[in-house]
């Protein structure tokens, strides 16, 4: 895979480029990645709903063709746009998700930090009491006799990552954002990704201080591991 760490870029710029990228790729076209950052902004998503924004004042609000609701992305956090044919990496969007969310839980691992899944929201969350808890999480995936799907439940915990994809012909764009040392104040002025009340951390609240650089480096490096064919 060819990574790239791209810095400060132009969301709408960045958008456009992988979708040019997905458009005129061939068969034979490398997968790549991309990690940036971007300057601050709200992003609304295509099932997005305008009651989820609750005040969004001078912050720009853009919609976007990726799945899920409204998020934030600003400088401090890490966003990864991995550029894959599915079809040629043998396996499908929900082990892609579920490759992506590994790849942030690995990479919070380094710091001494365990992330969980929640049923019913995709993304990683992290206990608010004890972030290095390695307990199951009650909340976490688990088979539902009935089939039914569970509703989320965020008691005691923060989204650390969210992930928002999109995929054409088989290939993906957009992807996930990891938080790591960033101004949150413009998380309380959404229903972060469609949930009210959801609290929203960085690395550096829950006690990790480290540089957007490391932390990109690292995430670009089990993204590489775990996105493999």
């Amino acid at each position: 895979m060819d990574l790239r760490i791209l810095g400060r870029t132009d969301y709408r710029a960045t958008v456009q480029a992988m979708q040019d990228f997905t458009a005129s790729r061939t068969e034979a076209t490398p997968d790549t990645l991309w990690l940036c950052e971007h300057a601050p902004h709200f992003t609304q998503g295509l099932a997005g709903r305008s009651d989820h924004l609750l005040d969004p004042g001078p912050i720009p609000v853009i919609a976007t063709n990726r799945g899920g609701q409204v998020t934030f992305h600003g400088p401090g956090q890490v966003v990864a746009y991995p550029l894959l044919d599915l079809r040629r990496c043998g396996y499908f969007v929900k082990e892609y998700v579920y490759r992506l969310e590994e790849a942030v839980i690995r990479t919070l691992a380094a710091y001494g930090v365990t992330g969980h899944r929640v049923a019913g929201a995709p993304g990683i969350y992290v206990r608010l009491d004890d972030p290095g808890s390695h307990a199951l999480l009650p909340q976490r995936p688990q088979h539902r006799p009935d089939g039914s799907p569970a509703e989320p439940d965020f008691t005691g915990l923060g989204k650390i990552a969210a992930l928002g994809i999109k995929v054409s012909r088989h290939c993906t764009y957009h992807g996930l954002a990891l938080n790591v040392a960033m101004d949150l104040e413009p998380y309380h002025r959404i229903n972060p990704c469609g949930y009210a009340g959801l609290a929203t951390v960085d690395l550096s609240t829950i006690g990790v201080h480290t540089t957007w650089e490391e932390v990109a480096e690292r995430l670009g490096q089990q993204l590489s591991v775990r996105l493999a064919p």
